[in-house]
């Protein structure tokens, strides 16, 4: 008998002939999230098993495991020979001596000699015997005995199935540079994509000395909460104070954001190309700012080529902070450190901006010397 964690996926079992490429990925990430515990993971048809570990990190390659994308559920439970003796002895472990219970078997193998009604019965007939205490109740069991009989002469036996994140494994689709602000919302964002299989990269803009650098390290340990899902390793920064400075010395006061985000769009262009990353990700909604009605929207996507993904774009306000206190960024992403867009912000912003009027504004600016002195002054900060 052998204690593992029984790891089963997601969509990937709709792959049909790549579905190598997605169960290769995933068991990638799989150690990756493992990693530093000690382990061995085993691939069996259509489940993974963590196998070999010490009992005290158990809790912990669970909690690991949960925040793999791909994941569909998981199970701690045993790995052990697939005739009665052996199942046997593994359900007496997994079932408490008093109660209500049923036995529940799923066979891989259709050439088992026994049914699952058969193996259901015969099963819980042996726990009768054992625990007199017992009682039957297929309905509304306290206690479920799950019965896998797989292909290789093995049986998984276990008390329950945990809810894993769903989901596609990370880096199945293609990279995106995420614009992560110091908001609630922009970490939700980069978590959805990340969902979707998408490898996420971060990249944060900051106006020093305007803002401090506990606003960077509030970042910074957004994305590092990010990166228990993403599997990030760095978060980029770049510096647009002198970019705000020059739109608030030159350009009409309502545009200050938009013709900021117009900026940061280049910027993010330029970053995302360097990496290989092929989209932009923002956590924009419509509507929930001036800067983000369709005419803003428009304006930030007309100077850019690759394509702008956002997730959160038909989501309010309440939904998108129901999903961040879910994936732990919230409480971060409320401390009372300003971000760029703060600053120099107009009282009265531009809802609804004609494009022409933006472009003629920002033609009061060097565009292409700004961006590049952004661009000059990047930094790479660790995560872990």
């Amino acid at each position: 008998m052998e204690k593992v964690i029984i790891v089963r996926y997601a969509e990937i079992h709709l792959k049909g002939k790549n579905r190598g490429y997605f169960e290769h990925i995933f068991c990638v990430n799989l150690e990756k999230a493992l990693k530093g515990l000690r382990h061995e993971l085993r691939r069996t048809s259509g489940r993974y098993l963590v196998a070999a570990f010490d009992e005290a990190d158990a809790e912990e390659i669970c909690t690991r495991i949960s925040r793999v994308f791909g994941v569909h559920s998981y199970s701690k439970g045993y790995r052990v020979p697939n005739d009665l003796d052996g199942i046997l002895e593994a359900a007496l472990r997994i079932c408490p001596a008093s109660g209500t219970f049923k036995v529940d078997t799923h066979r891989a193998d259709k050439r088992y000699p026994m049914t699952s009604p058969q193996l259901n019965a015969e099963i819980g007939a042996r726990l009768l015997d054992a625990h007199p205490s017992l009682r039957v109740d297929v309905h509304t069991p306290e206690h479920v005995v799950y019965l896998d009989i797989r292909e290789d002469g093995t049986a998984l036996v276990f008390g329950s199935f945990e809810e894993g994140v769903g989901g596609m494994p990370v880096g199945t689709s293609s990279k995106g540079v995420l614009l992560i602000s110091g908001g609630i919302d922009s970490p939700v964002a980069g978590y959805m994509m990340a969902k979707r299989g998408m490898e996420v990269e971060y990249l944060h803009f900051h106006s020093y000395p305007y803002t401090n650098e506990q606003a960077r390290d509030k970042v910074i340990e957004l994305a590092r909460i990010l990166s228990r899902y993403t599997g990030g390793e760095f978060v980029s920064t770049v510096k647009v104070t002198h970019i705000q400075e020059e739109i608030h010395k030159k350009c009409a006061a309502e545009l200050n954001v938009t013709l900021l985000r117009r900026f940061m769009f280049r910027i993010a262009e330029c970053v995302a190309r360097k990496k290989g990353a092929k989209c932009l990700i923002t956590g924009e909604s419509l509507g929930q700012v001036a800067s983000q009605t369709i005419e803003g929207i428009t304006s930030s996507n007309a100077v850019v080529t690759l394509p702008v993904l956002r997730p959160l774009i038909g989501f309010d306000k309440e939904e998108i902070i129901l999903r961040a206190k879910k994936i732990g960024t919230f409480e971060t992403s409320v401390l009372p450190y300003e971000d760029c867009c703060t600053v120099f912000l107009p009282e009265f912003p531009a809802i609804k901006p004609k494009l022409s009027f933006i472009e003629e504004e920002e033609a009061k600016l060097d565009v292409d010397a700004l961006v590049q002195e952004a661009l000059d002054s990047l930094e790479r900060f660790p995560l872990h």
